[in-house]
């Protein structure tokens, strides 16, 4: 199933149409309420309040100025984008927007249209294969002048479509490895959080993996596996259990380690949902966290911190992601080098791990 919201720089369309029925929403000001107010053309007031081109600083440039700021006057971006050709929206896909880690990705990109003058529509797609593409054909129909990605899959070929098509888009959180992405350096992350683990003098530390056709679970993956064996140490692979990156699947996944008849002393769970499910089942089964078990997970959403248990994590910079991603959307041209743009993840040490 697809889902389409409408939201204009990070609110919902319903907050861009004039309420008429309701007396405390006024209508909006037009261009030529300011024309008919100030005496003058319609496109000498267009002309006067262009931000675009050199400002006059004639008498009857200033009074318009003046007059369009009383009435409260805001350009509308999106008509003028119209007029050049383009609407001024862009289609944003992501798996879903329950999820929080997409729910402030999407705000952040949010952020970086209003900042660029631009809005955004967002598009759901459960992550279901093939729904993406019916997901942008829907945007597509409605006019957006390009596409933001989340939902990239391993050995998809949906991205060499959308070039073949020359539709502009570009990959966030996940990459095809080739496309233009705006992504965070899950390898680094996975290693930073294993890292801290070792540094606590855990030597037997399980791993919920996420799905695997993400770039971001296998690049979190690599890391985990990089800084073990760079402390001597196997990647064992009944340590290693798979998850959804929703919450149910780790907690079936802690549960799966924790029953080993050597279980581990630590856990690394690739995203934060997975061990917010991890941490309950934990509980569930009589295990104090980090007493028994220390546990890290990845993304640093909001709620983690306040858990009864704060969760140590590792934080992604959401915002740097999203800028970056509408600068690669809007280039006509970008280098080999500079395609994938890569932001560096921090730990934030909480109260979930502890030495061994």
């Amino acid at each position: 199933m697809v889902e389409i919201k409408f939201y204009e720089r990070g609110n919902e369309s319903g907050a861009m149409k004039s309420d008429r029925t309701n007396p405390e929403v006024q209508p909006r000001v037009t261009i030529l309420d300011v024309a008919k107010a100030a005496g003058v053309s319609k496109s000498s007031v267009s002309r006067f309040l262009d931000e675009r081109i050199p400002k006059s600083d004639s008498e009857t440039a200033r009074r318009v100025r003046q007059i369009a700021m009383d009435m409260g006057y805001v350009r509308d971006v999106s008509a003028s984008s119209l007029r050049r050709g383009k609407t001024g929206m862009v289609g944003v896909i992501v798996p879903r927007l329950t999820d929080t880690v997409m729910a402030m990705l999407y705000e952040a990109l949010a952020h970086a249209a209003a900042r660029a003058g631009q809005f955004t529509i967002v598009a759901t797609t459960e992550d279901e294969p093939g729904a993406d593409r019916r997901a942008a054909d829907i945007l597509l129909r409605r006019g957006v002048d390009g596409l933001i990605l989340s939902t990239a899959r391993e050995g998809d070929n949906f991205t060499d479509e959308l070039v073949d098509r020359g539709v502009p888009f570009v990959l966030a959180l996940r990459t095809d490895g080739k496309c233009r992405s705006s992504v965070g350096d899950d390898c680094l992350g996975g290693y930073l959080a294993t890292r801290h683990l070792l540094d606590l003098g855990h030597r037997q530390i399980g791993l919920i993996a996420g799905p695997t056709y993400a770039s971001s679970a296998t690049g979190r993956v690599e890391g985990y596996r990089k800084a073990l064996a760079e402390a001597g140490l196997e990647a064992r692979s009944e340590w290693i259990k798979g998850s959804t990156f929703g919450i149910e699947s780790g907690g079936e996944a802690a549960r799966q380690l924790m029953s080993l008849a050597e279980r581990p002393t630590a856990i690394f769970a690739v995203n934060d949902n997975t061990a917010i499910g991890a941490l309950s089942a934990l509980t569930r089964m009589g295990l104090s966290v980090p007493n028994d078990v220390s546990l890290v997970g990845y993304n640093d959403i909001p709620v983690v911190s306040h858990l009864p248990i704060p969760l140590t994590s590792v934080k992604i910079p959401f915002e740097q992601i999203a800028t970056a991603a509408f600068d690669l959307l809007s280039a006509e041209t970008v280098s080999p080098r500079e395609r994938i743009r890569i932001a560096m993840p921090t730990l934030i040490p909480r109260g979930s791990t502890k030495p061994r």
